[in-house]
């Protein structure tokens, strides 16, 4: 089979000048706080991204090949410096193990982090993960490194993108990393979420933080998700996906099943939690297992063919001299993470855009339906 030669693209500019076509671009499409949706307690940092965590920065690289490719790969820098050197504390957490998280055993292992962690799809992690190796080998002052631990993560985007023929290049993800900033965050449809599903809906790349305040330490939380999973999708407690008429088990609670029912359940999603608060390995794994209460809260039940992972970590250096949070004072945290990770897949949902792809088509959740359904249950002022 012969594909056009892939597009491949930075941030938002590439629509107008590629002139490739999608339904509605991403800077046209509002975040549901934008609309009015206010999840929980807590002030969201600046950005309301990740890259509120400071020293963070993500860097992300689309793929797109006419109908047949849609993929990409997302980065997260936990700082600007040669991670291998200057490592910093991290955890991983499992909620269903259907998937594929490269590097996740030594992270959990030695409780660090040592290389960027970069998203993509799923038969294209062991590219990447050589990929992040030749950057990690490369760095000045990493000339005599013969083992390093590259943390790879995947949804699979197999729908939407021929997944087969693996089209992330080592140049792809050495782009991503190399131009990887601070500062806002793309999202929707958009990186390793180009060609990803939620809730038979357009998922994707999704972000948001949380502020404590000073009283309670002042720390930052941010999440940052690849959304590509399903359920019965709830936003802040409405029944958005019931009302809409597409969710998990609808056929058999309505005595019809359709065939697509089990796709509205299966799939993956990557949660990455980031935070300046000074935490051991232990506590940032416990925070890891709060963002799970998050995804719990948006419809998702982690189903049998889902790959649920969050890798947690903190900016805080593993040779870091000074206090660390006591157990006691982690639960604001707890709040945080929970916020954090509800709203970023929130905003995954709401700001991608309908994609055309290798086996049909994934349309974007339809806003004015969604935000009428949202006034119905109180969740936005009428």
């Amino acid at each position: 089979m012969t594909m056009p030669a892939p597009v491949r693209y930075l941030g938002t500019l590439w629509l107008i000048a590629l002139g490739v076509t999608t339904t509605g671009a991403a800077q046209e499409r509002l975040s549901p706080r934008e609309l009015g949706v206010r999840v929980g307690l807590l002030p969201a940092g600046p950005l309301n991204a990740i890259t509120d965590v400071a020293g963070v920065m993500v860097g992300q690289v689309t793929i797109v090949a006419g109908d047949s490719i849609n993929t990409g790969v997302t980065a997260i820098l936990p700082h600007g410096g040669n991670v291998f050197r200057e490592k910093v504390v991290a955890a991983v957490v499992v909620g269903n193990a259907f998937g594929k998280l490269a590097g996740s055993t030594q992270v959990q292992e030695l409780g660090e982090l040592e290389s960027p962690i970069v998203l993509t799809c799923t038969l294209c992690v062991p590219r990447v993960a050589d990929a992040v190796l030749t950057y990690l080998l490369t760095l000045p002052g990493n000339e005599n490194v013969r083992s390093a631990n590259p943390v790879v993560g995947e949804t699979n985007d197999g729908t939407l993108n021929h997944i087969r023929l693996r089209p992330v290049t080592e140049a792809d993800v050495l782009e991503a990393i190399r131009s990887a900033h601070g500062g806002p965050v793309e999202q929707g449809s958009v990186g390793a979420g180009r060609g990803t599903r939620a809730f038979g809906w357009k998922g994707g790349i999704g972000t948001s933080s949380r502020t404590l305040p000073d009283d309670l330490g002042g720390w930052t939380v941010g999440v940052l998700v690849q959304s590509n999973f399903g359920g019965v999708l709830t936003v802040a407690g409405a029944p958005v996906g019931q009302e809409l008429g597409r969710y998990y088990l609808q056929g058999r609670v309505q005595g019809d099943a359709p065939p697509e029912d089990a796709d509205i359940a299966d799939g993956s999603i990557m949660i990455v939690v980031a935070t300046d608060a000074p935490v051991d390995h232990r506590n940032l794994e416990r925070l890891g297992r709060r963002a799970l209460a998050g995804l719990a809260r948006t419809g998702s039940a982690m189903t049998n063919g889902s790959g649920d992972f969050v890798i947690a970590f903190s900016t805080r250096r593993v040779d870091a001299e000074g206090s660390l949070v006591p157990n006691g004072r982690m639960s604001p945290l707890f709040q945080a993470v929970i916020e954090a990770t509800e709203e970023a897949i929130y905003n995954s949902l709401f700001l991608a855009t309908s994609v055309d792809g290798h086996r049909g088509r994934a349309q974007a959740l339809p806003i004015p339906e969604t935000v009428e359904i949202l006034k119905r249950y109180g969740v936005i002022a009428r």
